[in-house]
């Protein structure tokens, strides 16, 4: 069973299932509302970016610091890919 993610997010369990697959929030929320609006076709995928755990360390650490976000330096690649997706 889909959690509730409130008022923001149409269709929980889409939105449940694109953040499984690597997508960050505001995408997630963005197809999942865009789903549950039967008068439009949405795309599950947008770019042609590589998921976050296909990439090196290194990359997602380059990124975090592109994005600048604080403590990059001592995560590991697990932290850093929770810290790019804004968890």
């Amino acid at each position: 069973m889909a959690k509730n993610h409130g008022a923001s997010v149409k269709d929980d369990e889409t939105y449940e299932s694109l953040r499984r697959e690597g997508a960050s929030k505001e995408k997630a929320a963005r197809i999942a509302n865009a789903a549950a609006d039967k008068s439009r076709n949405p795309s599950k995928k947008g770019g042609k970016a590589s998921r976050y755990e296909d990439r090196s360390k290194q990359d997602l650490y380059e990124l975090a610091k592109h994005r600048d976000i604080a403590g990059r330096s001592g995560m590991d690649k697990g932290e850093l890919i929770s810290a790019l997706r804004g968890n």
